[in-house]
């Protein structure tokens, strides 16, 4: 924490690691594995609290027989699994309609994340996510997610596709109020504060009011940071890497979350109405690392379930 200067931090009153405001933004936090990074965990609830939402990413090419059975241990383990459903990688609706029934029938899964997926072309039928929606499979899940991009997707337009994000949002919104499920945006990871605080209120003023699941990359190398920033087309919060990356002392070091995660817990204190409601983890540097660091700063709320 010396090395982020938060000892000056505090003499100017600004928010700081372990504060109540950063407790009170690190509470109910979820994280984000693979089946093959689940397999590392030996128990998941001396890391994790008990109930920790973890999202388990659909990566083209993982059988859905490990999706499962990793849903299934998270269940067992006391965690809420939440499998992503990416559209492109989905070849038809008795394929989606398998998923889901083994989801729910192994591993009880009752709240999915629905996403495009990172894939170009479509594979088979589905092309987004609100295709998904509209096949009323998920109806009887308690909570549906979907992506949010505070920096953009280059993917969907040169310019970032930022208003053909916000049109797609809208309709979410408005499947979110007449079907009555919850829904949250979880959005990808950033590295700084102003700009997302920028997009959320954006979002906000044009009546999207969906509360958002920011994402934040966990403790990592910060040439691991850099590689995984670009290739998920991280926009211009990239800068705060590159200018870390400049200084030859800190070059080794891993990169922490910490002053990111102060400077939105204070924007909360004092925005009540800030539309940041959770936090979601990237373990970008390890998932023991990401909890490691949640469990040191997050107060009680981020003990494990076995500690």
């Amino acid at each position: 924490m010396a090395l982020l200067n938060f000892r000056r931090s505090a003499q100017s009153g600004q928010t700081t690691a372990n504060s109540p405001d950063v407790e009170a933004l690190m509470q109910g936090y979820s994280i984000e594995v693979m089946p093959r990074t689940a397999e590392k965990i030996a128990d998941f609830r001396a890391i994790l609290p008990a109930g920790t939402r973890v999202y388990i990413a659909h990566i083209d090419g993982t059988p859905i027989a490990d999706m499962v059975a990793t849903a299934a241990r998270l269940r067992a383990a006391g965690m809420e699994p939440m499998p992503h459903f990416p559209a492109r990688i989905i070849n038809d609706r008795k394929e989606l309609s398998d998923w889901v029934s083994r989801y729910q029938g192994d591993a009880d899964v009752r709240q999915a994340l629905m996403l495009g997926g990172g894939v170009t072309t479509p594979k088979g039928a589905y092309d987004n996510s609100m295709q998904l929606l509209e096949t009323g499979l998920f109806d009887k899940f308690d909570r549906l997610h979907v992506a949010g991009h505070p920096e953009g997707n280059r993917d969907i337009g040169p310019d970032g596709g930022h208003e053909i994000i916000a049109d797609a949002l809208r309709w979410k919104q408005d499947f979110a109020q007449s079907t009555g499920v919850n829904m949250a945006i979880v959005t990808q990871f950033a590295f700084e504060a102003a700009p997302v605080i920028a997009w959320a209120d954006g979002l906000r003023d044009q009546g999207i009011t969906l509360p958002v699941h920011l994402g934040i990359a966990g403790p990592a190398k910060l040439q691991t940071l850099i590689k995984f920033a670009i290739a998920c087309g991280v926009g211009p919060s990239l800068r705060v890497l590159q200018k870390r990356a400049r200084d030859v002392s800190k070059l080794l070091l891993p990169f922490e979350p910490t002053e990111l995660v102060a400077e939105l817990a204070a924007h909360k204190a004092a925005n009540p109405d800030f539309t940041v409601e959770r936090l979601h983890f990237f373990p970008l540097g390890g998932i023991k690392a990401s909890a490691d660091w949640n469990i040191a700063n997050g107060g009680a709320a981020a003990q494990p379930a076995q500690h």
